[in-house]
């Protein structure tokens, strides 16, 4: 009886072991590559903006913004050639740009120009003019 005990304590031990540990061995990690993008100039590094919109791409000279949503690069930030690394701030809605040769750091401080489509309505001042300020009012 007392052979019998050990023996089926034993196998549960091993049953319970292996559930442990298998689990974790059999763990795999599955991937796609789900886009290239080929750009003209050499990256050298590349950043996320917060938000996951951006990606901002630190090449010789300027960054690239690649827009997620527009599939496509949609501003360039001229920078010196110096810049070699790059880091996205989100908070302060910024980037932060290093040299290892000059051995300085930049902040450049990122800003939302929206165009707002103004034809057909009343407008003080040129039409052609540099800034538009849009009122929007709620008589409620």
């Amino acid at each position: 009886m007392k052979k019998w005990t050990l023996v089926l304590v034993s196998i549960c031990l091993i049953v319970t072991s292996g559930a442990i540990f298998l689990p974790a061995a059999l763990a795999g990690l599955e991937w796609k590559s789900t886009m290239d993008l080929e750009i003209k100039e050499t990256p050298l590094d590349v950043a996320p903006s917060g938000d996951g919109q951006w990606m901002y791409i630190l090449t010789p000279g300027e960054i690239l913004v690649y827009s997620f949503q527009e599939g496509k690069i949609t501003d360039r930030v001229p920078v010196d050639k110096e810049y070699d690394r790059i880091v996205s701030m989100p908070r302060a809605n910024a980037l932060a740009i290093s040299s290892s040769t000059k051995k300085n750091v930049r902040i450049i401080t990122l800003e939302n120009i929206y165009k707002i489509d103004i034809s057909g309505l009343p407008v003080k001042g040129p039409r052609d003019a540099p800034v538009t300020i849009a009122v929007f009012d709620d008589y409620q």
